[in-house]
């Protein structure tokens, strides 16, 4: 199967279907283990981009939070949200076909506090000076939660199992 045009396909036929120009393709062994358009319009969840709509049916699929050996195509290089979860999950590869350069004539997705071609630089800011209004208010309770997850899993700070570099 090819796996670039049915990524291209399912793109097409959401914005065909009243969808945003998006998809993704879960590849696992040669075979499509899961794959999803975005679906932010039709659900109104600005969090349901095809990546992470992919990305967790394909760990409910193995049972783990883990894509190492898998390979994912997306559409177009990922949104900030998209490229965290991507690194999160550990795939062995990510291919995207085509960039926001080569898009934006056709497509832009600025919001209020996020404006592709300048996030990265907004994201590496420290907290008290992004554009997003941000509050600290430490309390200690809170690393106690963090004590707690160590004591139950042995000691151990790493989540057992989550594949490093």
């Amino acid at each position: 199967m090819d796996f670039v045009q049915r990524t291209i396909d399912l793109a097409r036929q959401n914005v065909v279907e009243g969808g945003r120009p998006f998809a993704t393709v879960i590849v696992k062994d040669g075979e499509i283990l899961a794959e999803s358009a975005n679906k932010v319009a039709q659900t109104s969840d600005p969090t349901a981009h095809a990546e992470i709509l992919a990305i967790r049916e394909a760990c409910v699929q193995l049972g783990t939070e883990h894509l190492a050996g898998t390979t994912i195509y997306v559409l177009a290089h990922p949104c900030p949200m998209c490229l965290g979860a991507l690194y999160y999950c550990s795939p062995d590869e990510v291919v995207f076909l085509t960039t926001r350069d080569a898009y934006e004539p056709h497509y832009i997705d600025d919001r209020k506090y996020f404006k592709l071609n300048s996030f990265y630089e907004e994201f590496a800011k420290p907290w008290e000076e992004r554009w997003l209004p941000m509050r600290y208010e430490p309390r200690d309770t809170a690393v106690d939660v963090y004590r707690l997850w160590q004591e139950r899993n042995g000691g151990e700070r790493r989540v057992a199992g989550a594949p490093t570099a």
